[in-house]
């Protein structure tokens, strides 16, 4: 060792570097810390001074596996690699580094600057062939001995799993008994809210839903702390998605212990850094899976259902034929349209003033690049909701009084629920004043200051309870729940008349929609090809088709367009009356525009230039326009107009811009020798005559 280490190396730092992988062997294992600084007061015995000596113990607490979050060691490397070091002091190779890659680089920059390596057993040059091989061998050994207490460990978690004894942390709702078994939480109301949780999700189909109704009844959600002064203690508070999710995708709640059902993804950033994430696993290639291990709230098909349920929920997701959960908006067939061109699910967009206006759209043509630029269809919703809301209405009219019978007693076990809900939360309040009355009255009333603190505890407790009876006293009194019973025959009576209660304010959409599914699976539309009706084929629940033709109301430019009936009117007055004379006719008659403007002088002008209806008096018996001529002698206009403009023909000019030509036998006969002994007319009519050969060639 003394001949490794040259004056030179003793001019330089000598850094020490203290690392354990966790903050329990910091905490517990003292002994291999005290070691490693010990290390200290052995390079000050070697012949560096105190000041020399630099100590990192930053890294306390970190794994070896990687570097990423190991500033010390960074630091480490930065300074070796400027020759700022002289010797690097480790307990072993491990303390440095588990991961191959990071040893050799340090051995590498090591060698390169003639820094030392000091360990319990030795002094190492790492320029050296010898040394650097033995470090070598030394970093492999100790990222060996990683893999094996791992692979050990995790051997050990998976023989244990595989026989349903691995305990971890249970979900709210269970818990161990003294035997080490998974039982339902022995506290009544955690089970209550738990099966009220999977209750309003079987009723709703969305986890929104339920966290919408927890809040809206003011119904709270227990949370079982792990650690802490609050270990074991369950911890109240409002329910929001994620622990809806949470829930509603956890299999111990059917009853099932698994295993492996989430695994670590590494990867490395652009920078070079080691990124981990923890991803979940197919239900397929879950590790462990024991059904029937224990008691559940929800059987396991009832599980495999509401996986689906959510995924179908996914509205970023792949798109399904199958409807999803009811949703709010006006659109009431949301989540039942299937287009019949592509086979997707339509979807609602809402378009007009403020978005107000919904319309039933797939874009799934539009979005597929290549395949087409406009969607397969888009269609107002209000005509095709009003028509099969009144379908509906005529199938549903024979089992008004079931269905009135069954919405009641579900609308009173719901009420049930909530009520038992709120008689559990009374009774916790009610045990909680007892529980502070009781140890109010054991304490000596002469130790005031313990007897204070308890008394304030009591008087506490006192006022919860009767806030929490007042809350539950003004929702009685808003939900009636008395009063229920006795307004059962009213409800009936109510139910008879079905489409008065459908159609009244306090039915809201949600509840139209749900009725809507309860009796139609979906709907298949497709637009006729003069894009004025819409077809509908309907399937319903029990497996019957029907088939519906609704008429889509007009577009705008056809809405407002004059009718034929009126096109050909205008066209027959127009043989004998002037421009005023078939307004005046027109208004006589009371006729007005579709817009409801009564006629005037531009738009009877604008009905006769938009159709080609000439006016009165135009044209004279036996008069031809400057295109008609051209088409009987084969000419262009172009040679018309000369005609009429050296006098070969001659023209009558109407309203000052239309010409007419009276053409006589004589002219006739003049014209066509004209033609027939013009060269350019000749030419024309070859070069024309070949284009067109040509054209039915191609």
């Amino acid at each position: 060792m003394n001949n490794k280490i040259q004056p030179y190396h003793k001019e330089k730092l000598a850094y020490v570097y203290l690392r354990q992988s966790t903050m329990g062997q910091v905490r517990l294992n003292r002994e291999s810390t005290e070691r490693q600084y010990a290390l200290k007061d052995r390079a000050e015995s070697l012949g560096w001074r105190q000041y020399q000596i630099k100590v990192l113990d930053n890294d306390l607490g970190l794994s070896g596996a990687n570097a990423n979050h190991r500033e010390d060691f960074k630091t480490l490397v930065a300074d070796v690699s400027m020759g700022k070091v002289g010797a690097v002091f480790a307990l072993e190779a491990s303390r440095l580094s588990r991961s191959c890659t990071d040893w050799h680089r340090l051995l590498e920059i090591c060698a390169l600057t003639n820094t030392l390596i000091l360990d319990e057993d030795g002094c190492y040059n790492p320029k050296d062939f010898n040394d650097q091989l033995l470090l070598g061998l030394k970093g492999t050994m100790s990222q060996a001995e990683l893999h094996f207490i791992r692979a050990r460990l995790l051997g050990g978690k998976v023989n244990k799993a595989k026989k349903g004894e691995l305990r971890f942390s249970l979900p709210v709702g269970y818990c161990y008994d003294d035997a080490g078994r998974t039982v339902l939480d022995s506290d009544e109301q955690v089970r209550e809210v738990v099966a009220l949780l999977f209750k309003i999700f079987k009723e709703q189909g969305s986890a929104y839903a339920v966290s919408h109704y927890f809040f809206n009844n003011n119904i709270k959600f227990p949370k079982r702390a792990f650690g802490g002064v609050w270990k074991g203690k369950l911890i109240w508070g409002q329910l929001n998605l994620s622990r809806v999710l949470g829930v509603l995708k956890n299999p111990a709640y059917a009853g099932t212990y698994v295993y492996g059902r989430y695994h670590y993804d590494k990867s490395l950033s652009p920078e070079g850094n080691l990124h981990v994430k923890i991803l979940k696993r197919p239900q397929d290639d879950w590790q462990v899976t024991i059904q029937e291990h224990h008691e559940g709230y929800i059987t396991w098909n009832d599980y495999l259902e509401n996986q689906k349920r959510l995924e179908q929920n996914q509205t970023n997701g792949i798109e399904t034929l199958l409807p999803g959960p009811v949703r709010e908006g006006l659109a009431l067939l949301h989540g039942l349209l299937v287009c019949s061109y592509c086979g997707h699910k339509i979807t609602v967009r809402y378009q007009g003033n403020r978005g107000i206006q919904p319309y039933y759209q797939c874009s799934w043509k539009r979005k597929q690049a290549g395949t087409g630029t406009k969607d397969c269809l888009s269609i107002r919703c209000e005509p095709i909701d009003h028509d099969v809301a009144q379908r509906v209405l005529l199938v549903i009219e024979p089992k008004q009084i079931q269905i009135a019978v069954n919405a009641l007693e579900e609308l009173e076990n719901r009420q049930q629920g909530i009520s038992k809900q709120w008689q559990l939360k009374l009774q916790r309040a009610q045990y909680e004043t007892d529980l502070a009355q009781r140890r109010y009255e054991e304490v000596d009333p002469s130790n005031r200051l313990v007897a204070a603190t308890l008394e304030k505890r009591w008087n506490e407790s006192l006022t919860t309870l009767d806030e929490l009876q007042k809350q539950y006293d003004e929702y009685t009194t808003s939900n009636h729940l008395s009063n229920l019973s006795a307004r059962k025959d009213e409800l009936l009576k109510l139910a008879e008349d079905f489409p008065r209660l459908w159609h009244a304010e306090s039915t809201s959409a949600k509840d139209r929609k749900r009725i809507i599914r309860l009796l139609i699976k979906d709907i298949t539309v497709k637009i006729s090809d003069d894009r004025r009706n819409a077809i509908l084929y309907i399937r319903w629940q029990g497996g019957a088709t029907e088939e519906m033709i609704i008429m889509l109301p007009p577009k705008s430019a056809d809405k407002w367009r004059c009718s034929p009936e009126m096109i050909e009117q205008v066209r027959l007055l127009a043989q004998h009356m002037k421009d005023k004379e078939i307004v005046e006719y027109l208004n006589n008659k009371g006729l007005q525009t579709n817009k409801g403007n009564s006629y005037t002088l531009f738009s009877v002008k604008w009905i006769r230039h938009k159709y080609k209806i000439p006016s009165y008096n135009l044209r004279k018996p036996g008069e031809l326009s400057i295109n008609e001529l051209a088409q009987k002698f084969d000419v262009s206009h172009h040679v018309v107009r000369y005609w009429i403009e050296t006098g070969a023909i001659d023209a009558r000019k109407a309203n000052g811009h239309k010409f007419w030509i009276l053409l006589t036998p004589e002219k006739e006969d003049e014209l066509s020798k004209k033609v027939s002994r013009s060269t350019k007319i000749c030419t024309a009519r070859k070069i024309k005559s070949q284009n067109k050969i040509e054209g039915d060639a191609l």
